[in-house]
């Protein structure tokens, strides 16, 4: 079984403008101490998402966890989505969502060893993960968020604590958390939290904070 670190971070380009705005958040968020990152592109370009994931392997190989981030967490790339694009820029894993390709078939692509996870938002699509391949189950929106234009309803805290009762996998929770409420998701079950908005200000000092929070 995998050992996700605490915070999980999100490189969305939706909220960037260039190529070199997303590889200098994800070094900030690397010398803050994040060692797991995904890389979400949802423009359908392939030749710049390819040319983008390259940028951010070869950036973050060449930098250093801070640390303060306990062993033995090791730096990790994931490609949201896109299993070919994952081997393409020799990424470290896979995550897909419930209109992705299925888990199974990823896996066939990309083989044993490299990490996949499943996003979930409810307890019949959390049951139907766990018997799948996947690495790692993620459940959200657990609060309200705008990362997501159709966002699937909230399911609360109570649902991280019912997911967490469904699955032995270990548990992302993503949808609306911050440095304010993260502690609360932690406590609720999930060993993880993906964050995307509350790391774009600051995002080193913020990483920081959320390591702090989450000890």
């Amino acid at each position: 079984m995998i050992l996700l670190p605490r915070l999980y971070a999100i490189v969305d380009t939706a909220f960037f403008s260039t190529s070199e705005e997303v590889v200098t958040f994800c070094k900030e968020l690397l010398a803050g101490g994040c060692t797991l990152l995904q890389y979400r592109n949802k423009s359908g370009n392939a030749r710049v998402m390819l040319d983008q994931a390259l940028l951010l392997r070869r950036h973050s190989r060449a930098g250093v966890p801070a640390p303060h981030v306990p062993e033995p967490y090791e730096l990790r790339l994931i490609m949201n989505d896109r299993a070919d694009l994952c081997l393409a820029a020799e990424f470290d894993g896979v995550h897909v969502g419930q209109d992705d390709l299925s888990p199974e078939a990823v896996r066939k692509i990309i083989g044993a060893d490299r990490w996949l996870g499943v996003s979930t938002h409810n307890l019949e699509q959390i049951r139907q993960a766990d018997s799948t391949s996947a690495d790692y189950l993620a459940i959200g929106p657990v609060f309200s968020t705008l990362s997501k234009d159709k966002p699937d309803p909230v399911v609360g805290l109570d649902g991280v604590r019912r997911a967490r009762q469904l699955t032995r996998k270990p548990l992302v929770a993503i949808g609306g958390i911050t440095r304010a409420n993260a502690a609360s998701v932690i406590e609720a079950g999930a060993d993880s939290v993906a964050v995307i908005s509350d790391l774009l200000r600051e995002p080193r000092k913020s990483a920081e904070e959320f390591f702090r929070i989450l000890r």
